[in-house]
């Protein structure tokens, strides 16, 4: 599975093996993988960089902030970036999440997050 056109995707896990494993499952299918291990790394990179388009957040991860307030900060601070926030510990209900923001309970399936990439970058 080849992506037509790859979006830079900003992976935000706490789980080292975790976040590498996605990183390499995106570059294969052409995606730009950049990582951050909390939600404060994150906001540092989304600072220094504008050419996100995609935001994939777990929930609970040590850090000043959770998935979640990471979500809503960078809802407020970027309206246009596609969020995908996963989670293996709470469930949220896809009509409660802002727009263009989907939910992955984990365990989640690659195609799940590939496909739910696809469809923010259309």
């Amino acid at each position: 599975m080849v992506a037509s056109q790859g979006a830079v995707v900003l992976i935000v896990e706490d789980e080292p093996l975790i976040r590498f494993n996605i990183l390499d499952v995106l570059e294969d299918v052409g995606h730009v993988a950049l990582e951050a291990g909390n939600a404060d790394e994150a906001m540092v990179l989304l600072k220094s960089r504008n050419d996100v388009d995609i935001l994939f957040t777990d929930v609970n991860m040590a850090g000043s902030m959770d998935g979640i307030q990471l979500a809503k900060r960078v809802r407020a601070m970027r309206p246009n970036i596609g969020i995908i926030i996963t989670s293996g510990m709470v469930r949220l209900d896809p009509m409660s999440l802002p727009a263009n923001t989907a939910f992955l309970p984990k365990p989640y399936q690659h195609e799940a997050l590939i496909s739910a990439i696809a469809s923010m970058t259309r």
